[in-house]
């Protein structure tokens, strides 16, 4: 698998919150819901947030009901990285701790690659990496979805 660690600071996600069924193949209808709330005008009042790598819109995953049983629940932010307090924009807001990131690169169809990537990070690379889980979110960031 192709990968590599990354220490990042404290930073934090901004943008919109729904609380989603996890779905472990297909498209998530729960966040296709929240991808529409996107509007040309919310892209650019993000934009003027997003001061961090990476750039661009992240779809966020974070306080699991359980990682490991389809149709549990769990939050979704689609938003954007940012050292900003932006409490008092209008949008929600997901403060992330510092911590190391084990940042994997996908390519293929979306959204199998991503699924299929995600199944073996849990079941192979994690098992062997000597890496654990720490409290915090994953994060999808699509390379081709820059603001």
């Amino acid at each position: 698998m192709d990968y590599r660690i990354v220490e990042k600071k404290g930073f934090s996600i901004v943008g919109f919150k729904e609380r989603i069924k996890l779905k472990f193949q297909g498209v998530n209808p729960g966040m296709s819901d929240v991808r529409q709330k996107m509007t040309l005008d919310v892209i650019g009042r993000l934009k003027e947030l997003n001061d961090m790598e990476p750039k661009g819109v992240l779809s966020v995953s974070t306080n699991f009901s359980d990682r490991t049983t389809e149709g549990s629940s769990l939050d979704l932010y689609i938003g954007v990285a940012t050292s900003q307090d932006a409490t008092e924009q209008g949008f929600d807001v997901l403060k992330v701790n510092p911590c190391q990131w084990a940042v994997f690169s996908i390519t293929g169809p979306f959204p199998e690659a991503m699924q299929d990537t995600w199944a073996k990070i849990y079941a192979e690379w994690l098992p062997s990496s000597g890496y654990e889980l720490c409290e915090g979110p994953e994060m999808l960031w699509h390379e081709g979805q820059e603001m």
